[in-house]
């Protein structure tokens, strides 16, 4: 068993769970995704998240709490980030379980109140919906006309 799951932290094991399935939609990832990919046995996986929601949950709250700071500071300093997949994990979180999962639209509407507060610290304050909209754009691959 890995480490980071021997640790017992949500930390460890919801960050690697994070830096595989971020670009990915909650539901086009399943328990057995997890289970393969983290090198996991399933029963450990349920005994610690408690499902998949549970680890999605924890993996969801490590990246707004250690990715999303960083994220926000660049933004208040000015840095271009529309290049950076550091937004996908929330994007998704908005747009797919924000709408039909209570919590997750909290963390979602607490992390948009952090980005806005930094891009009005910025030195050419931006539109939180003019950032996320041409991550949206490179993301997808779309060439600006």
């Amino acid at each position: 068993m890995p480490d980071t799951f021997i640790e017992r932290s949500s930390g460890g094991l919801s960050r690697r769970q994070n830096l595989r399935t971020a670009g990915r939609a909650y539901d086009g990832v399943s328990v057995e995704d997890f289970v393969q990919q983290l090198g996991v046995h399933r029963n450990s996986l349920y005994k610690v998240f408690g499902s998949k929601r549970g680890l999605y949950l924890a993996a969801l709250r490590w990246h707004l709490e250690h990715q999303l700071p960083p994220l926000a500071e660049r933004l208040a300093a000015g840095a271009d980030v529309v290049d950076e997949p550091g937004l996908d994990l929330l994007l998704l979180a908005a747009v797919e379980r924000a709408p039909v999962d209570v919590e997750v639209a909290a963390l979602v509407s607490k992390a948009w109140h952090d980005l806005e507060r930094a891009l009005q610290l910025s030195p050419a304050p931006t539109a939180l919906s003019a950032v996320l909209g041409e991550r949206l754009r490179v993301r997808a691959g779309v060439r600006r006309p």
